[in-house]
């Protein structure tokens, strides 16, 4: 089951969560938070928001681009650009922030926004500790030893009580889309 990152729509939703939380939020807390929101939709729809991969690491299961941009900080000139910059500043210590007072949401649907919302207000004011140990207990999440290994989403379903055949629709779906989006990709690079 393949999805299309979203660079944008990512960055708006840890500005948007950001947003919620005051415009500061330790970054662990912000990963899961849009690990989780990501789960929740992919749960609900079929489809997560980001379609960031999922991964599990030793502190729990993350979104692995979205961890990247975290820790890798601010690309430079020679980078490919990104969007996360735009909404969310490098780690200050272990926080980051907002750097919109009002982020954009134009890339969220309304429903997306609602995920964010309700994962916010579940999950947003426990310590980056309690959070992790909380993401450990989800059933996708193995220790993976000091390294990280994919979590297919597939895995998640089955888990969530997905059958054989809503998983198989899912799948379907999400392949159609990631092809579309690839042809819109290359006409795009033809075009220039």
């Amino acid at each position: 089951m393949r999805f299309v990152f979203d660079d944008c729509k990512t960055a708006q939703a840890a500005g948007w969560l950001l947003h919620k939380a005051g415009g500061t939020m330790n970054y662990m807390v912000l990963i899961k938070l849009l690990y989780l929101a990501d789960r929740k939709s992919l749960v609900k729809t079929g489809v997560p928001i980001t379609g960031d991969k999922m991964v599990a690491m030793p502190h729990g299961p993350v979104l692995s681009r979205t961890y990247d941009h975290v820790n890798m900080g601010e690309p430079t000139e020679t980078d490919q650009p990104t969007a996360w910059y735009e909404y969310v500043t490098e780690p200050e210590g272990y926080n980051v922030s907002g750097k919109k007072t009002e982020p954009k949401t134009d890339e969220l649907s309304q429903y997306e926004l609602e995920t964010l919302d309700s994962v916010y207000q579940q999950f947003g004011q426990m310590n980056r500790w309690v959070l992790r140990d909380f993401t450990h207990t989800l059933p996708e999440w193995s220790d993976p030893q000091g390294s990280s290994f994919p979590i297919e989403p597939e895995t998640i379903l089955r888990a969530e009580g997905r059958s054989d055949r809503e998983i198989r629709e899912m799948t379907e779906a999400a392949e159609e889309l990631w092809f579309l989006n690839s042809l819109a990709r290359i006409a795009h690079v033809a075009a220039r």
